[in-house]
């Protein structure tokens, strides 16, 4: 096998690990990854407003706010007006959203993060310029970037709720 076709197999191979997760997660979950991590983060930053949880997933506030339009419709948050300043606005998880968070299979990424942080600094430096120098070959170092392994388009901007 020659290097560009070991490089594809290995694209290939990364892409279909985030693509068998992402079913596993919307069959045992019934969530995507973007609306599991956004749920995860409404948990733990309690009080954020939407405009600091695209921040934090690193995607548009219009994303942000179409994927909480669309865990509003199934009753997994709702939206709650500040008490101090009335043009805020936190969600924040129902009941039904914490059971979908204590049920959720363990991200993708966790099993990566772990092995990870075992290598070599060296070798972590290696992985992270060999991964942004292939992001910039394939004309994708300026795409909308969730910090959840997810599969689907990669230009988001034709994607209404990075899903």
């Amino acid at each position: 096998m020659n290097q560009i076709d070991e490089v594809l197999t290995s694209l290939r191979r990364v892409i279909r690990a985030i693509d068998l997760h992402s079913k596993q997660l919307v069959k045992t979950a019934s969530v995507t990854g973007p609306q599991l991590r956004l749920l995860q983060l409404i948990h733990s930053e309690e009080r954020a407003t939407s405009r600091e949880l695209a921040d934090a997933m690193s995607l548009s506030q219009a994303t942000v706010t179409s994927i909480l339009d669309r865990l509003e419709s199934r009753a997994l948050i709702e939206r709650v007006r500040s008490q101090t300043d009335k043009r805020k606005v936190h969600p924040q998880l129902t009941a039904a959203g914490k059971s979908i968070l204590d049920k959720a299979p363990a991200p993708l990424q966790d099993s990566f993060v772990r092995k990870f942080d075992n290598l070599q600094s060296w070798e972590q430096h290696m992985i992270i310029a060999s991964l942004q120098r292939v992001a910039e070959m394939m004309d994708a170092s300026e795409i909308d970037a969730s910090p959840f392994l997810d599969i689907g388009s990669l230009d988001r901007a034709e994607v209404n709720d990075g899903e």
